[in-house]
């Protein structure tokens, strides 16, 4: 059986699947992120992006990232639901907003990044490791 991921927005404008397991489960609390979705965090997956396909137009929304390099959000031109980042630094990887997957379950975040901007109301598990920006590489 192949593994296959799924998601996509609301109205269903934008869908994608992904034929392996994701990379990375992240948290990221920067301020960019928590204004892309209007809350505390981004739950994001990371996966190869070879192994992603996109049907339907996605918009991307261009921003500098904290260390200089260019950061691409991807929203539905439609209903305006995050679905995937994209960045420079990385070209090779895709970044998947949780709450689009059909089965959200399957973020199991690893790491909290970027607590030094972590809202303050926000409860964040203790469990998992957090740092003030990036894990040490």
């Amino acid at each position: 059986m192949t593994l296959s991921i799924k998601g996509g927005c609301v109205c269903q404008h934008v869908r994608y699947e992904i034929a392996a397991e994701p990379v990375r489960m992240v948290n990221c609390h920067c301020r960019d992120c928590q204004q892309m979705t209007g809350s505390a965090f981004a739950p994001l997956l990371v996966f190869l992006a070879e192994n992603a396909r996109l049907s339907g137009e996605v918009h991307y929304y261009p921003v500098t990232s904290a260390r200089g390099s260019k950061v691409e959000r991807g929203f539905c031109p439609n209903c305006g639901c995050p679905i995937v980042t994209r960045t420079d630094a990385r070209p090779d990887r895709l970044l998947v907003f949780a709450a689009s997957l059909d089965d959200p379950s399957l973020h199991r975040p690893e790491v909290n990044l970027w607590m030094k901007s972590a809202a303050p109301w926000d409860h964040v598990d203790p469990q998992i490791p957090a740092f003030e920006t990036y894990p040490p590489s």
